[in-house]
């Protein structure tokens, strides 16, 4: 009589299912590659993405830079003119007139140069410069010529005398110096053959 299991036992052993019950399924490798190139092209697009919103925060804070300095150009531009004002009344006076002067003069000229000097600090402090180039070699973007000068003291070319400052706001050139420039010697005329005869010739 051949040995048979017991019915408990039988009934304790699973059903035994198909082959590859449980067994994870295999991806083709064109799919494995189709992912791989996916997810390579979100990831350059989020570098892209990333890179531009950082060039558009520099642009942005670039600008904003820009409007806080030269936004207030047209105000500055006008203020100059009572700058002109003030360094005129202070020149009208002259050095004679403050020497002579009684006490009430020398008061006067006094608060005329603090309150000019109080203004350029407050120009400074906006970012507004006085330039005063005499001496200078002639530079047509921040000069401006109004005539020319015959004069030995200076090289031809550089600034004799300023008429009227120039300003800048920032790195910009908010007003240019009106100068008056060195002019060139005149070239000498090249002998002729008749300034020098041959010997002999009549």
């Amino acid at each position: 009589m051949t040995d048979r299991p017991a019915a408990d036992d039988m009934a304790a052993q699973p059903d035994a299912g198909p082959a590859d019950a449980g067994a994870p399924e295999l991806v083709p490798a064109e799919q494995v590659t189709a992912a791989l190139e996916a997810a390579a092209e979100f990831k350059d697009k989020l570098l892209r993405t990333l890179a531009e919103m950082e060039n558009l925060r520099k642009r942005t804070e670039r600008e904003v830079a820009e409007a806080r300095l030269y936004g207030n150009a047209s105000f500055a531009r006008d203020v100059l003119a009572v700058a002109d004002n003030m360094e005129r009344a202070f020149e009208a006076v002259g050095p004679e007139l403050r020497a002579q002067g009684d006490a009430k003069v020398k008061a006067l000229v006094e608060g005329v140069e603090l309150t000019e000097r109080e203004l350029l600090k407050v120009l400074e402090k906006h970012g507004v410069k006085k330039f005063s180039p005499e001496g200078e070699k002639f530079d047509p973007n921040f000069h401006q010529a109004m005539y020319e000068v015959p004069t030995s003291e200076l090289p031809a070319g550089h600034v004799a005398q300023v008429i009227q400052a120039g300003y800048m706001l920032g790195d910009r050139v908010l007003r240019p110096a009106m100068v008056a420039v060195v002019k060139a010697a005149p070239k000498a005329p090249l002998p002729s053959a008749n300034d020098n005869p041959q010997p002999g010739a009549k």
